[in-house]
Parts: C-alpha cells; sequence; structure tokens
C-alpha cells in the first residue's frame, strides 16, 4: 500500500529521510487533498531507473521480432566465434 502524507509534514525532514530509506516504494505528497508530489530514496530511484530501462530495451527487443529482425543463434554464435578465433 502506498504512503501518502500530506505537504506540512515535509517539515521533519529527518523522519521524512528515514520513511524513504525504509521504504521501496515512492512516497506521495498531497497538498489541499490532491497528489502534489512523488519522493523517494536515491538507492528506490535508481533501481526505478533500472528498471525502466530494462522494459525499454525488452520493448524495442519484441518490435524487432514482430518485424522479422532477427538471426539464428547457432549461426550467430558460430559466426562470432570463427571471428574470434574460439
Amino acid at each position: 500500500m502506498p504512503t501518502i502524507l500530506p505537504i506540512k509534514e515535509l517539515k521533519n525532514t529527518a523522519n521524512i529521510s528515514q520513511m524513504c530509506a525504509e521504504s521501496s516504494e515512492p512516497i506521495y505528497i498531497t497538498k489541499n487533498g490532491y497528489g502534489d508530489m512523488v519522493i523517494m530514496s536515491v538507492v528506490t530511484y535508481e533501481k526505478k531507473m533500472r528498471m525502466n530501462k530494462v522494459y525499454r530495451e525488452l520493448e524495442i527487443a519484441d518490435m524487432q521480432v514482430a518485424e522479422g529482425k532477427v538471426v539464428d543463434a547457432e549461426d550467430s554464435l558460430a559466426k562470432l566465434g570463427r571471428k574470434y578465433g574460439l
């Protein structure tokens, strides 16, 4: 379940920092009852960015397969083996 805090809670920065460090999910900040900001630890942010990159690369790979831009794995490995003397 996401953590949702009113913006006035940001006054206690040490508590917010600890909450971010202990959570693997973002913390949602509301202003006047509406979503305003999202905060998270640097570790969580970097993990999310890495996963976004993986998802983007998988989407590109899926599109390449759909377009027929594929090569046979055995042929490709044999070609690399000949190129590098393996």
